[in-house]
């Protein structure tokens, strides 16, 4: 039987997600070099903000070869492509593929946007990777191995307070009630005396800052599972703790999200849940 806790299964599929997420991060560098065809999602019912680019499909199409060639039974939920498809979720040997995170980003060529990677096993997640290609940056977990960037081992900050450290946070394309909410959160974080604020535009690598210590912690009020799946385990195995920002268990469906050291999670969420839509 096909064991996917093993070590050389884990090694293997830590091989072929890395392969994968290196095509992937040529393909993108590609478009960035010899120009960006850029599209909003308005024919399909999204917003005018709301973008995708030839890159973005081109990339998600390389990831979605490489998973197959290798596992050709394994599941695939991918944001382009299987949108719709959140029904699979809890599939026995599911990848969950976001082939360019930071689209916005992305657009306006700001250096900041990842190729996010993850497999979960019946619902667990049990490797995930992240890979900036205009840093070089390499985010990896490994369920029970611990979270690395660079192959170098990280931990999350060891912040006992939020007077204590940055808070990182997202906007979903909504520009009505949840925007709202969000900027309310953030004043509220600021009543706490943060060092500061941070939103960059892509969740996978704002997870990363959480795991690696940056952050005390991130949150956002609506994400879809690509945009998590990798980046929860880094911070998971990095020490630090991931839930809905009501406190809940986090579903492999879309929804809001609070990471933490761990230590600031009750902190912090007695701020996410009040102003949660």
């Amino acid at each position: 039987m096909w064991n996917p806790d093993t070590p050389a299964t884990l090694d293997r599929i830590l091989r072929v997600a890395r392969e994968a997420a290196t095509t992937a991060g040529e393909i993108l560098m590609r478009h960035l070099r010899d120009g960006i065809s850029m599209r909003d999602k308005t024919a399909t019912g999204g917003a005018s903000y709301d973008l995708v680019s030839d890159a973005d499909l081109e990339s998600e199409l390389a990831v979605a070869a490489a998973i197959r060639a290798a596992f050709p039974n394994h599941s695939l939920l991918a944001e382009e492509s299987h949108g719709a498809d959140l029904d699979i979720a809890d599939a026995e040997h599911l990848w969950i593929v976001d082939p360019l995170d930071g689209t916005n980003n992305y657009a306006h060529r700001l250096p900041h946007f990842a190729v996010s990677i993850a497999y979960y096993h019946r619902g667990t997640a049990m490797v995930g990777v992240i890979h900036n290609p205009a840093s070089g940056d390499w985010f990896t977990a490994v369920r029970g191995r611990g979270a690395a960037h660079n192959d170098r081992p990280v931990r999350v900050s060891e912040a006992m307070t939020l007077s204590k450290c940055l808070v990182g946070c997202g906007f979903y394309y909504d520009r009505g009630e949840m925007m709202r909410r969000t900027l309310a959160a953030i004043e509220h974080f600021f009543s706490h005396q943060i060092h500061g604020i941070r939103r960059f535009g892509t969740a996978s690598l704002d997870l990363c800052m959480v795991g690696c210590g940056q952050f005390g912690g991130f949150f956002e009020y609506k994400l879809s599972p690509w945009d998590f799946a990798a980046g929860r385990l880094f911070v998971e195995e990095a020490g630090g703790l991931v839930t809905d920002a009501n406190g809940r268990s986090l579903p492999l469906a879309v929804s809001s999200i609070l990471a933490s050291n761990g230590h600031l999670h009750e902190e912090m969420l007695a701020i996410t849940r009040k102003h949660h839509p």
